[in-house]
């Protein structure tokens, strides 16, 4: 079974749109019989107040840096609409195109 991860603009997006573009890409997973790799981190560990905590200072580099972490799990990698403005999807698409993984655009 082929692995897809998801690269999304997150800054500027409410939830409820980031939900909705997940949501677009979860449909178009089980149309292709995809296993999907999260590249979304919610959970406490990931909270502000958290990474805080741990000494983190550059909160948007740890998202990116789990999320590399991630697609190295991955065959292929799906950008969602407004990849090419968003500083952390252009760094994904380069690290994609680099490892020769599969890149599929909404």
């Amino acid at each position: 079974m082929e692995k897809i991860m998801i690269s999304q603009p997150m800054r500027g997006f409410s939830e409820k749109e980031i939900v909705e573009t997940r949501n677009r890409f979860l449909e178009y997973c089980k149309s292709n019989n995809y296993k999907v790799i999260n590249t979304y981190f919610a959970d406490e560990w990931y909270s502000k107040e958290k990474m805080k905590d741990r000494g983190v200072e550059q909160i948007p580099l740890c998202f990116l840096s789990k999320s590399i972490e991630n697609m190295s799990l991955c065959n292929i990698a799906y950008f969602s609409k407004g990849w090419e403005e968003a500083r952390g999807c252009k760094i994904e698409h380069d690290v994609a195109k680099a490892y020769g993984m599969e890149i599929v655009y909404e």
